[in-house]
């Protein structure tokens, strides 16, 4: 049962690596250069340095698996720029970056949408609720504005941090997204996030039925008329 197991799961992450690299070259078509070329010279490097001192074999090997790591990190931030690349701009981008955050947030995906695919998106933590908007800055903000009033009849003086995601001046990046949440100041102590969310969830979000994925939608997809925009 364990050998089937293992059999089955290393076809899906192997998949993963080939969707990903072919992915990456689409927008990196130098990528299988670059990370062979970072993977055989941190090899050559190292075995060099063993040829010098005479212990060419246990730096042989220890380039070998050196040069492996070099050229699996490369690739893997590589593979995430690419991947921030195809993303940016596109509705649902910003729920998608959202979504992989691991710990210490709760993420709700459009709490607030318009017919124009503006979305604002809703994630508490420690540091307090971070309203994080995609879209149109002049439609964004009342739209966050009238979050804020909504959410101020049931969390009080919790801290409300707005986020518009875009390249301009006061903006956050999307691929320095993720990052800027992770590295704010934790002001709350996690008992008071629980009660905050239990309040949040027994609110009720206002765009349950929201008209927009929680991801990127395809170039030149429409929303749909239908759903609650805001």
């Amino acid at each position: 049962m364990a050998r089937q197991e293992t059999t089955d799961e290393n076809p899906g992450r192997l998949k993963q690596i080939r969707l990903a690299y072919t992915m990456t070259k689409r927008v990196d078509p130098k990528i299988g250069l670059i990370i062979a070329g970072i993977g055989l010279g941190t090899f050559a490097v190292l075995l060099v340095i063993g040829l010098l001192i005479g212990h060419p074999i246990y730096l042989g090997v220890l380039g070998l698996f050196a040069g492996l790591l070099a050229a699996v990190v490369v690739f893997g931030r590589r593979a995430e720029k690419a991947a921030f690349g195809q993303m940016d701009g596109q509705p649902g981008a910003a729920a998608a970056v959202l979504n992989n955050i691991k710990r210490g947030w709760t993420v709700t995906p459009v709490v607030a949408a318009t017919r124009q695919q503006d979305a604002v998106h809703r994630a508490v933590g420690r540091p307090g609720i971070v309203l994080v908007g995609e879209g149109n800055v002049n439609r964004l903000r009342p739209m966050m504005a009238a979050e804020k009033r909504r959410m101020s009849r049931v969390v009080g003086d919790v801290p409300v941090i707005d986020i518009i995601v875009g390249d301009d001046e006061g903006q956050i990046p999307l691929k320095k997204l993720q990052l800027h949440l992770t590295r704010m100041s934790r002001t709350l102590p996690a008992s008071q996030v629980t009660q905050i969310n239990d309040r949040l969830r027994a609110m009720g979000d206002l765009m349950t039925n929201a008209p927009i994925p929680k991801g990127p939608l395809p170039k030149g997809a429409r929303m749909p008329k239908g759903g609650r925009p805001r």
